[in-house]
């Protein structure tokens, strides 16, 4: 996934929609397909591997009866 190197999370939905939407429209060849394919493959994993590190970055904010505040690791 070099190549997606560098690629905010934001970006890489972009092109990962531009993807889709090419691969819905069915236009141009199936080599080209395929190759579109494969990179919607890539930019999902990519974009996944954005979302699980962010979640482990999470911090879940919890009040207490007591009125005090604590922070815990975010747990789904």
């Amino acid at each position: 996934m070099s190549e997606l190197n560098g690629l905010s999370f934001e970006e890489a939905l972009r092109e990962l929609e531009s993807v889709v939407k090419s691969l819905e429209d069915g236009q141009g060849s199936l080599d080209n397909a395929i190759v579109a394919y494969e990179k919607g493959i890539k930019l999902k994993a990519f974009c996944e591997e954005k979302l699980a590190a962010a979640k482990l970055r999470i911090e879940q904010i919890t009040a207490k009866p007591d009125g005090s505040i604590s922070t815990s690791e975010f747990l789904s």
